[in-house]
């Protein structure tokens, strides 16, 4: 018997970039998992990088890794953390990848002498790509994200592709689903809804009618405003959503559900009518908005000023926290300002410090002080690959007395090199998609911090690097106090260091943020997050302390 056709709900956005699809399309996931349906996500991403991997944070912002290896874009991070299932290579379609099979089939000879175009062969590329997914994964929903803005001249061979899907499949197995923006003008006191004619219109001249549309906006919409969108728009008026700016992005799924949303979905395909379980969101929420005692973890980098270049470790910190039922406070310090003892000042009031993720010798030297200043004052430190190697540099050098160790990648003639290149990376030219990548296996030390958080001494995590602790420096680092909690057996990489004798200071080689949820923190964020509070819990009874 063959698989019964999925549904797909493709999920365009206009008149601006940032006006949060990929939430959207998350969180009405996020309904149909809770309605027992087997749903999965995928992003159509316009550019032509093969994948997102060699980007600069400041263009793209995070590059979300999955178990497969695959760089992919950040909005594959929503998609986790709200369906709470694991994403792959698939799920992110780029224009270049498209191009690249599309010129590896040519050079074969797989189209007969024929002239490859736009239209027929990229079209039906990018479809074979959607419905052979939603095939082979044999899910109930699948939806899809169109990268980019309606307008942008790259997007439009996957609206094209996207028009053609219902007359390949059926239009009762597709909806149209529009993020469009509904903006506040200051000076006239007034909601504008013109924007939002000319994105649909714009759409409309491609050939594809939104069934829904859900309107960004920072205020309610009316009754009238809704029946004007509808009508202008050809939308019927109760598939015009609103939604709202939330202090809390995991308030979106009950939002849109609220709005029944998620029932004139269900009802247009043809799927079950069944009430979502809400239980736990519902639950999220309320802890998180009990929370008043703070937290405030410095997070120590040289892209600060982008959050979205550290969104799923922001999203990390916040689960935790809520987990504690304590209110996160980050502090962003820049990495490059922390350029004497003087400046380490920032972190005074910090419970617990996080060095994440990077590459290249910008703000390195300030990285290590902070690793040295938590050390040293006894404040948990979270330390995450490049944030592990940074604090081994610093024990290095203060306790080991190694002067001038250093990693290889910021000094390649470093006396003493406690990180240095992998070696089956030394060979490497090509710098798209070949690092260390994807799930690896470590084997856990039981009796450390590192076995407490997981309860396992066999963990699966998440890599993104080319350098490693260098193998020669572990004995001298161990008889100073250093433990080496979590090894890569089949080659002895060292996964996992902290420090003996200390509240919480523990260094990971892999990306532990991938694959935190909101429901089920990643253990060593609520581990680490976990110490940061009792720091704070401490000095606040010290301050209240009465003076003797």
């Amino acid at each position: 018997m063959p698989p019964q056709q999925a549904k797909i709900i493709f999920v365009t956005g206009g008149v601006a970039s940032s006006l949060g699809k990929g939430i959207a399309a998350s969180a009405l996931g996020a309904l149909f998992a809770a309605r027992g349906l087997k749903t999965s996500i995928m992003k159509l991403d316009p550019y032509l990088n093969i994948d997102p991997g060699t980007m600069s944070p400041f263009q793209h912002g995070e590059v979300f890794v999955t178990d497969d290896g695959a760089e992919t874009d950040l909005d594959l991070g929503h998609y986790e953390r709200f369906l709470d299932v694991p994403m792959a290579k698939q799920n992110n379609v780029t224009t270049g990848q498209i191009y690249d099979a599309i010129i590896r089939k040519e050079r074969r000879g797989d189209f007969l002498g024929a002239t490859v175009q736009v239209i027929p062969h990229v079209t039906d590329e990018i479809k074979a790509r959607i419905l052979n997914y939603a095939h082979r994964a044999a899910v109930d929903v699948l939806l899809v994200e169109i990268g980019g803005t309606v307008g942008d001249i790259e997007s439009l061979p996957f609206l094209e592709a996207i028009r053609q899907v219902p007359y390949d499949i059926g239009k009762e197995h597709c909806l149209f689903i529009h993020v469009t923006l509904i903006p506040y003008i200051g000076a006239a006191g007034e909601m504008k809804t013109k924007p939002t004619q000319h994105s649909v219109k714009a759409l409309r001249e491609i050939g594809i009618q939104p069934d829904a549309l859900i309107c960004r906006t920072e205020a309610e919409i009316d009754p009238g405003m809704r029946r004007k969108i509808g009508m202008f728009c050809s939308v019927e008026e109760r598939a015009v959503y609103e939604s709202r700016t939330l202090p809390v992005i995991y308030e979106v799924p009950l939002a849109l559900h609220a709005q029944g949303l998620d029932d004139w979905a269900a009802e247009k395909l043809g799927l079950p009518r069944r009430d979502p379980d809400l239980t736990a969101w519902r639950e999220l929420i309320e802890r998180t908005n009990k929370a008043t005692e703070p937290v405030r973890i410095a997070v120590v980098g040289k892209y600060i000023e982008l959050r979205d270049a550290y969104k799923s470790l922001y999203e990390s910190l916040a689960h935790a926290a809520a987990h504690h039922g304590r209110k996160l406070e980050v502090l962003r310090v820049d990495s490059e300002e922390l350029d004497s003892e003087e400046s380490l000042a920032v972190l005074q009031d910090a419970d617990g410090i996080l060095i994440p993720g990077g590459f290249g010798p910008r703000g390195i030297e300030g990285k290590i002080r902070a690793a040295t200043w938590a050390r040293v004052h006894n404040v948990p430190y979270f330390g995450i690959c490049l944030g592990l190697q940074v604090a081994l540099i610093a024990f290095a050098r203060s306790v080991c007395n190694l002067a001038g160790a250093n990693s290889t990648e910021f000094d390649d003639k470093a006396p003493y090199p406690v990180v240095d290149l992998m070696l089956q990376q030394k060979t490497v030219l090509n710098l798209g998609g070949t690092m260390r990548l994807g799930a690896y296996p470590c084997r856990v030390k039981p009796g450390t911090k590192a076995a407490a958080a997981y309860a396992s001494e066999e963990i699966q995590e998440r890599h993104r690097h080319r350098f490693e602790v260098n193998n020669r420096f572990v004995p001298l680092f161990e008889e100073n106090g250093l433990v080496v909690s979590g090894v890569f057996e089949e080659t002895n990489l060292v996964e996992i260091a902290e420090l003996s004798g200390h509240p919480w200071y523990v260094g990971c080689q892999f990306h532990p943020e991938f694959k935190s949820r909101p429901l089920s923190p990643h253990p060593l964020f609520r581990d680490f997050v976990g110490a940061a509070a009792e720091l704070a819990r401490s000095r606040s009874a010290g301050a209240a302390a009465p003076a003797t």
